[in-house]
């Protein structure tokens, strides 16, 4: 291995929200935090490297994006997903979920109704909701741990004013990275009632074999005519703190709508170094993020095997995609706030609360282990101790 992800680095002090906020989160510092959804694992030095070169020069004025960086783009979607795009299909995100406020704000009315699959990335409800538009909870159907689309209940819960799905895909927090024939069928119920899909497909490049990430967009010509795709090298190279989004729109029309909200809230110019930082990234990132990937699938299949072995109150399926786990907590048979407090207080982990997430959150916990094993050791050694 190249890389040393065992290196542990201190972010006490550095505003960092995963460690320097947890006094406010969790009413403690002392807590292992493995909550927020960024890295403890060095951003690569590739990427560093090319940031310090940009920041050596004396101006940091407006900059746009050069036609290299749509390239790199280009070649990371179609060489990692076998997807090919056109550099003109790319337009900026100031992030993914600023991007989805965007996309909600063009392409529907106060009222109308927008479709969400719980238990899912909560900032979708925000999203929704804050903007006067209408929840609807197509709830994901769970069989010992295995989550899948109710593809019934979206069909009977679509009326007039229902014009769009957002999805995670792969999905935050379940981890499950959806299949074609899945995908497929979505597509053709949001074909059949005209209703746009929003898909967020910011873990794409954390999918673990044999399982692989498939974009909504590359599965048919309907699928591409009505998807904006939003990802973003963050999660990936660990660079969340960089402005670094971007979004897929191969349909010219939608393009050309959400650009005109881009541009109407100023939005459209960037960061240099998120620019800089996803070049770097997409041209010299593939053997890091094998490396990655096998480290953090090690933390996964370490937890699972701790659990299976010794947490029998406690169960948890291997997820697809992601770094993050989706524990079960329910067989505790305690309310969601104790179980918060049990985790705080006992086990000195803070984690987020399952509920957050929606529906079928209940008796859940999501746990981040893109960190030193050292880190996930100690968590589950916590666990342990407060569970015995």
């Amino acid at each position: 291995m190249n890389y040393n992800f065992d290196k542990e680095i201190n972010r006490i002090g550095t505003d960092s929200v995963k460690y320097d906020l947890r006094r406010k989160v969790f009413g403690t510092e002392d807590v292992l935090p493995m909550w927020v959804a960024d890295m403890d694992l060095e951003t690569p030095q590739f990427v560093r490297d090319a940031v310090k070169e940009r920041a050596s020069h004396q101006v940091y004025g407006y900059s746009y994006k050069p036609e290299s960086y749509y390239k790199s783009i280009v070649n990371w979607l179609e060489t990692q997903h076998n997807w090919k795009i056109h550099s003109k299909d790319i337009t900026f995100s100031p992030g993914v979920v600023p991007g989805l406020v965007l996309s909600v704000l063009a392409f529907t009315q106060v009222g109308d109704k927008i479709i969400v699959q719980p238990p899912v990335y909560f900032p979708f409800f925000t999203t929704i909701k804050d903007n006067g538009r209408q929840i609807v909870h197509n709830n994901l159907i769970q069989k010992e741990g295995y989550y899948s689309m109710d593809f019934e209940g979206l069909k009977s819960q679509i009326d007039s004013r229902t014009s769009m799905i957002i999805i995670s895909n792969p999905h935050n927090p379940v981890g499950r990275a959806w299949e074609k024939e899945e995908l497929e069928e979505l597509i053709e119920i949001c074909e059949k009632n005209d209703i746009l899909i929003i898909s967020d497909e910011i873990h794409s490049d954390l999918v673990f074999a044999p399982n692989k990430h498939i974009p909504l967009a590359s599965v048919s010509d309907k699928a591409k005519a009505r998807t904006l795709t939003f990802m973003a090298p963050s999660k990936t190279f660990n660079m969340a703190g960089l402005s670094s989004s971007f979004v897929v729109i191969s349909n010219r029309k939608l393009k050309k709508i959400y650009n005109s909200y881009l541009e109407s809230y100023h939005l459209y110019l960037g960061n240099i170094f998120g620019t800089v930082a996803t070049q770097a990234a997409y041209s010299d990132g593939k053997n890091w993020v094998r490396e990655m990937k096998s480290y953090i699938e090690e933390n996964i299949d370490y937890v699972k095997a701790f659990i299976d072995s010794n947490l029998p109150q406690i169960k948890l399926r291997k997820p697809e995609a992601t770094y993050l786990l989706w524990l079960d907590f329910s067989d505790l048979d305690l309310s969601d706030k104790e179980l918060n407090q049990f985790l705080i207080q006992k086990a000195n982990l803070g984690l987020n609360q399952g509920v957050v997430f929606g529906n079928g959150g209940e008796g859940f916990m999501r746990m981040n282990v893109a960190c030193p094993k050292a880190t996930v050791v100690k968590a589950m050694e916590q666990l342990k101790v407060a569970l015995d």
